[in-house]
């Protein structure tokens, strides 16, 4: 029930970022065209962009949610980690495009952005927020690595957009005042823009793919399932503890020691309610256990 929840929410936050971002991304994009912002239009494709990650995220997590088989008897839980690091990759694109927007725009001339240009940006900002905390909350939840980045990819957009306000604002008030050099401001915003934008999605980029490689769980995030293990009659040691992140859930590979002189079939027992117990904690997925015979060792 708890995996059908978390199926729903994930997927209902990927389809809030998707309707969200293209209603968004034609709004800048038309009000950019009319206010002839270069900020905003660069912001209307980092919002378009945002439109993709988002059904990235949805189809990794359809595909996380199938069940192990012959070929993946340890699930698809990186899907969600591949979708990550597609959106990643998608950002790290749209930031060197807006860059070479940006740096374009210096060599030609440029007109004075309209004042609709700002409502259509604080409006994105104030959306932009909102659907950030909404899928960094829900991300954190239910560890889903792949709503994580794409909240993130959100909050990028919140720091695109107050970087093209200022270049807007600035772009504006130059062109009134009389100052040539300012209506500059608004490609300067949008080259601002570009560099948070990759900056973001090499960090992000970085920790998906460092996750994905079968990382293992630091020893200080398995203090609760260490103890767990030691709670369990007959466990007299644990020689080896690996739980690794398969996407939003955990694979233990354990060996523990036992009494030497009990049957085969008490040490399986053994072997059995260790893994019932760990199988009890909501993001662990699956227990292999390998029994020892207890010796004793040289410290």
């Amino acid at each position: 029930m708890e995996k059908d929840e978390r199926f729903q929410k994930v997927q209902f936050a990927a389809w809030v970022g998707i309707i969200g971002n293209i209603i968004l991304a034609i709004i800048k994009g038309i009000v950019g065209f009319i206010a002839n912002s270069q900020a905003l239009i660069a912001d209307a494709v980092h919002s378009a962009s945002d439109v993709v990650g988002s059904v990235a995220v949805l189809i990794g997590v359809r595909a996380a949610k199938r069940p192990p088989d012959r070929d993946h008897p340890y699930g698809h839980g990186k899907a969600e980690l591949i979708a990550a690091i597609i959106v990643a990759v998608l950002l790290f694109v749209v930031g060197f495009e807006i860059a070479m927007t940006a740096v374009k725009s210096f060599f030609e001339p440029i007109e004075v952005p309209g004042l609709v240009a700002i409502y259509a940006v604080v409006f994105s900002i104030i959306v932009k927020e909102l659907m950030f905390r909404y899928k960094y909350h829900l991300g954190k939840k239910y560890r889903s690595e792949a709503l994580i980045t794409d909240a993130w990819h959100h909050r990028s957009d919140v720091f695109s957009s107050v970087a093209a306000l200022i270049g807007i604002g600035a772009s504006i008030i130059g062109g009134y005042i009389g100052v040539p050099w300012l209506v500059y401001a608004d490609p300067i915003a949008g080259l601002f823009v570009a560099v948070l934008i990759v900056k973001m999605a090499w960090s992000l980029g970085k920790t998906s793919i460092h996750n994905t490689l079968d990382h293992v769980m630091h020893d200080e995030d398995t203090v609760e399932m260490r103890e767990i293990i030691s709670s369990v009659h007959g466990v007299l040691n644990i020689d080896e503890f690996l739980a690794r992140e398969h996407g939003h859930y955990v694979i233990i590979d354990i060996k523990i020691a036992v009494d030497p002189e009990i049957t085969v079939a008490e040490g399986h027992a053994i072997g059995k309610e260790v893994k019932k117990k760990l199988l009890e904690i909501d993001h662990v997925q699956d227990v292999l256990v390998h029994i020892n015979p207890y010796s004793a060792r040289k410290v």
